[in-house]
């Protein structure tokens, strides 16, 4: 088989510089997934039955605070995590192909070729021994049928479409030789190496100076657009996804609290959750050394989380049937669910917010400071 006829090339090289192919319809859909794991202290419910769909070319964001669960709900649908201690449950269906019972080697099959992933820390996922070249084309090899010295032109123009200068060069440098924000050039080329369908990019900007991580984010989004390929954006900054999603999932104690179009959560948030994340964003308009709002409290022990609404012991909306009861998922509007008693801008939960600022409640204090 010649260079030219390699499945996947096609996709790959045009990536790089052209558009993709010009498809839609359903790509991920995800339901009631739950990735518990074994220790000794007991079970933790890292992820507890998270459920979403993702459509060809759309990005999802996913949001929360650290140790929500983000991260390894999007290696639970790479399959990426350790066998051991691991109960993995619900269903991951991949264009009609089911995921969640398939065995590394098997998913190795679908590992750069159909998704891919960009870690949070970009020095820790490259080889520090190994030249970017090499690193890069080891990825092309794997899934494509092709020869070194095409795989080799194929890492430069890829460099190249990552906006790094000299892309020849580069190839024979370590990581340790690049900046920051290069290194990171370097993940996104390594993840779209040979075409993936769906990008998972887990803090991408992490790091990152506010103008490198700008253009990161640019970046990825043309990267995007131009190969008609889905995005997952995982981030703990609601800041990071505005504007860049189209569907926003925030997550807490390993579960969706909040799924919304984008527009609509911003404009109608309901899970006070959101709105205390939204609130401990800096706001350009403050005056200099005003104190940042900030969410009271960690987040539960997942091994043994509280018995009604997990965030409860940290939110200003909570009273005595938010300790005992766990809210369900509701729908306020068509795509917007959310789990709350007494959510935002409703008449019971002003009244609520109302009542614990009287009272003086911690939470609502830290609330009322970052308004």
């Amino acid at each position: 088989m010649s260079d030219t006829d390699a499945p996947g090339i096609t996709n790959t090289s045009t990536a790089a510089g052209g558009g993709g192919p010009a498809t839609d319809g359903r790509l991920l859909t995800v339901t009631d997934v739950k990735t518990h794991f074994q220790t000794d202290r007991g079970l933790v419910r890292a992820v507890d039955g998270v459920s979403f769909t993702l459509d060809r070319g759309d990005t999802l964001g996913i949001v929360g605070e650290s140790g929500c669960g983000k991260t390894v709900l999007s290696r639970s649908i790479m399959g990426l995590l350790p066998k051991r201690g691991l109960v993995r449950e619900g269903s991951i269906v991949l264009e009609g192909t089911e995921l969640i019972d398939l065995s590394p080697k098997e998913m190795r099959e679908y590992w750069g070729a159909q998704m891919s992933m960009i870690f949070q820390d970009p020095m820790t996922s490259l080889n520090p021994v190994m030249k970017i070249g090499n690193q890069i084309n080891e990825s092309i090899r794997q899934h494509l049928d092709v020869s070194k010295d095409f795989a080799t032109e194929l890492a430069t123009n890829l460099l190249g479409s990552v906006r790094i200068p000299e892309p020849e060069a580069r190839l024979k440098e370590y990581p340790h030789q690049l900046s920051g924000g290069m290194r990171q050039r370097v993940c996104i080329a390594v993840a779209l190496a040979c075409g993936p369908k769906l990008l998972f990019a887990d803090e991408p900007t992490t790091a990152l100076d506010v103008t490198v991580q700008a253009q990161v984010l640019d970046l990825m989004a043309t990267q995007q657009r131009e190969r008609f390929m889905a995005m997952v954006l995982i981030t703990h900054d609601l800041g990071v996804v505005a504007g860049r999603a189209d569907e926003i999932a925030v997550m807490y104690a390993g579960r969706v609290v909040e799924k919304s179009p984008a527009e609509e959560l911003f404009s109608n948030m309901k899970m006070p959750y959101t709105e205390a994340l939204l609130s401990s964003i800096p706001k350009l308009g403050d005056a200099t050394h005003t104190r940042l709002a900030t969410i009271p409290g960690r987040p539960p022990d997942l091994v043994n989380p509280p018995k009604g609404c997990k965030f409860a012991p940290r939110c200003a909306y909570a009273q005595e049937r938010c300790l005992e009861e766990e809210p369900p998922l509701v729908e306020v509007t068509p795509g917007h669910e959310y789990r709350c008693w007494f959510p935002v801008g409703t008449p019971e939960g002003v009244e609520a917010l109302e009542r614990n600022k009287r009272e003086g409640t911690v939470a609502a204090a830290s609330l009322t400071r970052g308004a």
